[in-house]
């Protein structure tokens, strides 16, 4: 048998012992950090809960069946089905006359009674209850409510109220924890906590807010609720929540607290809200619509349509600017500049950066009034098979005098009347689009359609300028080679 020398064994001996303090130490060091990096919420809960309020509404309803809000699924089954039948009935209607009750949440903005909340969660209601933390049931008046916003500003009759502390969204950051404090499912002073997952998000139905994305457990009674930070500080207002159920999935949305101020200023001021309008149509700029545009990358709005007699207009934007800078600040993607835009006083000056042509341009504009309800022109449908333009694979025919009065487009456009498969179809173009500009040239007629359809480059995007249902876009086409 062979024998190993002593120094050997001597080594040997000694890293097994300190090969186990080795790893036992690491595990220690890993851990402690972990632990000591969560935070603990009681002392920001027990400063803050009795400013947070519990909203509930009651509305009268003219037949017997009670109106279940607006994008809300009730789960079947669910230990929560007692609940949403206390509040929302059976769903058989009766022809009586029925009271439909909502709860949701809020937060007091002053000693003297201001409290915020969803203009979702008090519309259309009758009789509005404040709920405070000490039990006492105020009646409430609602100072302003403003539907874009989802926002509405409550009073109620009292003094010396305990009031939450305001703090900067802007400072947020990614991965940051926040806590939110609320009534989910009536259940009043609930707390929940996460991290903000992401900021600026733009929703289809909301434009003009740039909301923060968080994974806080939120669900149905938490709206108009505060989100706070670590400092104990509002920096948002819980609105909505992504879900397939009705219940929370892990994706939340706030209103930042620097929009809900200024939205809070206006309602006090003139019990309504005002905001800068520039009066385009915009999209994102797509990959393909970056080649299409010279582009290095997609960035910016891309303007595809500028309304008539509005400041954009005025200041010459045209159909096919890229807005890359609004007063100097970045414009990555369309969702971007309407918070921008909503948020600067009417007739303040703004300078927008576009790209246009492949050159860039300052461009001045005066900012006007966002209008009230922004009309919708609705497209005619035409009796004519079109006629083909091959390389598209699409048929077209002129428009009409009156579809161009209705579009108002009185010089450009044809009516795409068909659409096989191939290019046209791939690029988006659908039957009843109105095709206006091709690479920045007006479409006068089927004729000149098919002339530039003859002339256009194979292997390469071009950018094609589309009328859909009174909303103008521009799509990508690439013909094969």
């Amino acid at each position: 048998m062979k024998t190993m020398p002593q120094a050997a064994l001597g080594v040997r001996a000694i890293s097994r012992p300190l090969a186990m303090i080795v790893v036992t130490t690491s595990l220690v060091l890993l851990w402690q950090p972990a632990s000591a990096q969560l935070p603990d919420f009681t002392g920001l809960v027990e400063q803050n809960n009795a400013a947070v309020v519990n909203i509930s509404t009651s509305q009268k309803m003219a037949t017997g069946e009670p109106k279940i809000p607006e994008g809300l699924e009730i789960p079947e089954g669910t230990p929560f089905d007692d609940f949403f039948r206390h509040y929302f009935g059976e769903g058989e209607g009766g022809g009586e006359p029925s009271e439909v009750k909502s709860l949701g949440s809020g937060f007091i903005l002053s000693q003297d009674g201001y409290v915020i909340t969803n203009h979702h969660v008090v519309k259309g209601a009758d009789e509005i209850i404040v709920r405070l933390r000490d039990r006492r049931e105020l009646v409430a008046k609602v100072v302003g409510s403003d539907k874009r916003s989802d926002l509405a500003l409550l009073k109620i009759a009292a003094d010396n109220l305990p009031t939450v502390k305001l703090g900067s969204s802007d400072a947020l950051k990614v991965g940051e924890w926040v806590l939110a404090i609320g009534s989910p499912f009536g259940f009043e002073h609930s707390v929940t906590a996460g991290i903000v997952s992401a900021k600026g998000r733009s929703l289809p139905s909301d434009n003009y807010v740039p909301f923060i994305q968080t994974d806080v457990a939120i669900n149905p009674g938490n709206s108009g609720g505060p989100l706070f930070n670590l400092n104990g500080e509002v920096v948002g207002v819980n609105s909505q929540i992504y879900s397939r159920t009705g219940g929370f999935m892990g994706l939340s949305f706030a209103i930042p607290m620097e929009v809900a101020m200024q939205v809070v200023e206006q309602l006090k001021a003139q019990g309504k809200v005002s905001r800068g309008w520039l009066g385009v149509q915009i999209q994102d700029v797509t990959r393909e619509l970056a080649e299409s545009f010279g582009m290095k990358k997609p960035q910016g709005a891309l303007v595809a349509k500028v309304l008539a007699k509005s400041p954009a207009e005025e200041a010459g934007l045209q159909a096919g600017d890229i807005v890359v800078e609004y007063n100097g600040k970045e414009i990555s993607t369309s969702a971007s500049l309407p918070p921008m835009v909503g948020m600067t006083k009417i007739g303040d000056k703004a300078t927008l950066k576009v790209i246009r042509q492949g050159s860039t341009k300052e461009v001045p504009i005066k900012i006007g009034a966002l209008p009230a309800e922004e009309e919708e022109s609705m497209l005619a449908s035409g009796e004519t098979q079109g006629q083909p333009v091959a390389q598209f694979g699409v048929r077209v025919s002129d428009l009409t005098p009156e579809m161009r009065a209705q579009l108002e487009i009185p010089k450009s456009g044809v009516l795409v009347q068909d659409v096989s498969p191939g290019p046209g179809y791939e690029a988006g173009i659908r039957k009843g689009d109105v095709i206006l500009k091709i690479q920045e040239q007006a479409i006068k007629d089927v004729a000149h359609l098919q002339d530039v359809a003859k002339s256009l480059p194979k292997g390469r995007s071009v950018a094609v300028l589309v009328l859909r249902r009174g909303n103008a876009q521009f799509l990508a086409l690439k013909i094969k080679e």
